[in-house]
C-alpha cells in the first residue's frame, strides 16, 4: 500500500529544515486523505500532536522522527528510505489516561495523559491526599508533595525520576507513585491493573491547595481527581524494528 503521509512539524529550525527536504520526494497529504502521520520534532512535540489527535479524533498511526533532544518516543532521524522504514515499522498500541478533576469552584474538567497524571501541592504546605482504588480507601492520608499515575510509555519519564518502576509495554499495568512522601514514610507506591480507577480526595484543600496535571494540562485547586485508562482513545506508534519502544523500555532499566 502506498504511504500517504501527513507531516506534523515542530516550530524549530531542525524540524522545518527536515520537512523542506522531505517535500522534494514526498507529498504532504491532508489528514483526511493520509494513512500515516510522520512527526518531526521531539518528545514534547509528539505528545502535543497526540493530544491534537485526541481533540480532533484523528486515527492515523504515528511515526516520529527525532528532531528534538531526547527522542525516547521517536525514531532516529534519517532522510533516506522513509517509505521503506514506514513499511517495515513495528506498531505499538498506546492507551492514554483519562483525568476527571473536580475543582473547589464546583466545576469539573476532563483531560487526557499519554505519560502521567500528577497531583502537586500548590503552596509551602504539604499536601494531604486520600487515595482510593476502585472506590475503596487504600491510603487514608498520603502526606507529601503529591502523587502520580503513569502509563507504561510514561513510566520512564517523570515517574522514573520520582523512583517509580519502569513498566514493560503490554503488561496491562499502571504505576501509582508518591512524590516526596513524608507519611507513610516507607510507602513507595503500587502497581495497579490497567482497568483500575484511581481516585484522590484532597484533605484540607483550602489550607493545602493541590493542582492536577495531565501531561501539560493543569487544573488548579482541585478537591477530587479520578484517573482511569481510556481504551477508546487508542494510539498506534510506529518504530523501526531495531529500536522499538518495547526494547527501549527494557534497556532503560539497565542504564547506570
Amino acid at each position: 500500500m502506498e504511504n500517504k503521509i501527513a507531516f506534523f512539524v515542530a516550530d524549530v529550525p531542525q524540524a522545518k529544515e527536515a520537512y523542506e527536504r522531505f517535500l522534494k520526494t514526498h507529498k504532504n497529504y491532508p489528514i483526511s486523505e493520509a494513512n500515516v502521520a510522520v512527526v518531526l520534532g521531539g518528545d514534547g512535540y509528539l505528545l502535543r500532536t497526540l493530544h491534537r489527535f485526541i481533540a480532533e479524533d484523528i486515527k492515523l498511526p504515528v511515526y516520529g522522527l527525532n528532531r528534538g533532544s531526547m527522542g525516547f518516543l521517536l525514531n532516529d532521524f534519517k532522510e533516506e528510505d522513509l517509505d521503506d522504514r514506514l513499511k517495515s515499522a513495528i506498531s505499538f498500541p498506546l492507551f492514554p489516561l483519562k483525568m476527571v478533576a473536580e475543582m473547589a469552584s464546583g466545576k469539573t474538567r476532563e483531560s487526557y495523559a499519554i505519560n502521567e497524571v500528577s497531583l502537586f501541592r500548590e503552596s509551602h504546605q504539604v499536601a494531604k491526599i486520600c487515595v482510593k482504588i476502585d472506590n475503596r480507601v487504600c491510603l487514608p492520608e498520603l502526606v507529601g508533595d503529591g502523587v502520580l499515575v503513569a502509563t507504561p510509555a510514561g513510566s520512564t519519564a517523570y515517574n522514573f525520576s520520582a523512583h517509580g518502576p519502569i513498566i514493560p509495554l503490554g503488561s496491562n499495568i499502571m504505576a501509582l507513585t508518591p512524590l516526596s512522601p513524608f507519611r507513610p514514610r516507607r510507602w513507595r507506591g503500587a502497581l495497579l491493573p490497567h482497568d483500575t480507577v484511581v481516585s484522590f480526595e484532597i484533605k484540607d484543600h483550602q489550607k493545602r491547595p493541590v493542582s492536577a496535571v495531565s501531561d501539560h494540562s493543569e487544573v488548579r485547586n482541585v478537591i477530587k481527581v479520578h484517573v482511569s485508562e481510556s481504551r477508546e482513545k487508542k494510539f498506534t506508534l510506529l518504530f523501526d524494528p531495531e529500536q522499538n519502544l518495547e526494547r527501549r523500555i527494557l534497556d532503560e532499566q539497565f542504564v547506570v
